[in-house]
């Protein structure tokens, strides 16, 4: 009886357009809620979401009938028209164009949530860009500086 399985867990990063400060202590946890549904719909299920002013990280397990760039449209196109719904303010929101996606072991779960969890703590001494090169490098990623940031 063939059968087809899969355990992926993906460690999502982006932030917001030019890295603008739009995600609120009030907005964000309904963001987070909200995104959880959109991957929820992708079946794919989210382990964690958690954000700071300007830009969001998600562990969740991917379901295996879709692709990474199928998430990742889905999360940021629903989630960008959904902020924009929450108050004048925010009418200008946008995400930046790009995402880093990093796979996570079964067995390292537990430690990229509390990473995820602490962002607030964490992003007291190193800004998004220091923490971004950061990821690129543990996992080998060649990238272009000019590049990176929209």
């Amino acid at each position: 009886m063939p059968q087809s399985l899969a355990n992926l867990y993906i460690h999502l990063i982006f932030s917001t357009k030019e890295r603008v400060p739009f995600l609120t202590a009030k907005v964000r946890p309904d963001l987070h809620a909200y995104m959880a549904t959109v991957l929820a719909n992708l079946n794919s299920s989210a382990v964690l979401i958690n954000s700071v002013a300007d830009h969001v990280h998600l562990l969740f397990n991917m379901g295996r009938t879709v692709t990474l760039a199928q998430v990742v449209e889905d999360v940021k196109k629903s989630s960008s028209k959904w902020i924009k719904t929450q108050g004048p303010e925010l009418g200008t929101f946008a995400w930046q164009a790009g995402y880093g996606a990093f796979s996570v072991s079964e067995s390292n779960v537990p430690k990229v949530a509390n990473y995820i969890r602490n962002q607030e703590e964490h992003h007291r001494v190193k800004t998004f860009q220091e923490e971004y090169r950061e990821f690129l490098s543990r996992h080998k990623i060649r990238f272009d500086e000019r590049y990176v940031w929209d």
